[in-house]
């Protein structure tokens, strides 16, 4: 029996759209890719979300990916909540499945300093009985130990769970701790799924 709805955040319940973000700030065609190679489509970012550096020494890495694009670069990182917006339907579905009795949690990759610049995206975070970020234990999915530290902290147990995120590789990691899962591509989808675990 299914007591507790896990969600993971980016494209699940905010919109991540760095293309939308370097098209406010200005940027043209070929500043956008370095910007963007040299920051959220590098191997840097998913470090990033990970948090073992502070801000300054995480932005000194992405201005190292692409010297000529530091100010373009800081402009993107000081302007990083341009890129996330909250779906409309995200707090009122928390909302709807805390009134049906289950217990609702986040589990998600995300940077201290995008978590500090998006805290209005992130305002079903109120709702929420609790949650792990990346950022807060240093862990990333897909890698276990992350799912293994929300079970932990939260005394859950993993056949009580389903869990939606829209990236496979993190889906299967979570089926091999024992979690259910719902791979998210939309949320009339997810709600249809969800109906399979007796979620409605």
């Amino acid at each position: 029996m299914i007591k507790n709805i896990i969600f993971d955040v980016g494209m699940v319940l905010v919109n991540w759209d760095p293309h939308a973000a370097f098209q406010k700030l200005g940027f043209d065609e070929k500043t956008e890719e370095a910007v963007g190679n040299a920051t959220v489509y590098s191997d840097a970012w998913n470090e990033s979300d990970r948090s073992v550096l502070d801000s300054d020494e995480q932005l000194a890495v992405f201005v190292q990916n692409a010297p000529d694009y530091e100010k373009e670069i800081c402009m993107f990182w000081d302007n990083v909540g341009m890129a996330i917006y909250q779906y409309e339907y995200s707090r009122a579905w928390i909302q709807e499945l805390k009134k049906k009795g289950y217990h609702v949690y986040i589990l998600s990759n995300y940077g201290k300093w995008t978590y500090e610049h998006t805290t209005e995206a992130l305002s079903f975070l109120e709702d929420v009985d609790g949650q792990v970020f990346s950022f807060e234990v240093h862990q990333i999915k897909p890698e276990p130990e992350i799912y293994q530290t929300l079970l932990e902290k939260f005394k859950l147990t993993a056949d009580e769970c389903v869990f939606l995120d829209d990236r496979r590789e993190n889906v299967e990691a979570a089926e091999a701790r024992g979690i259910h899962t719902v791979l998210f591509t939309t949320y009339q989808e997810a709600l249809e799924k969800l109906k399979t675990y007796g979620v409605v």
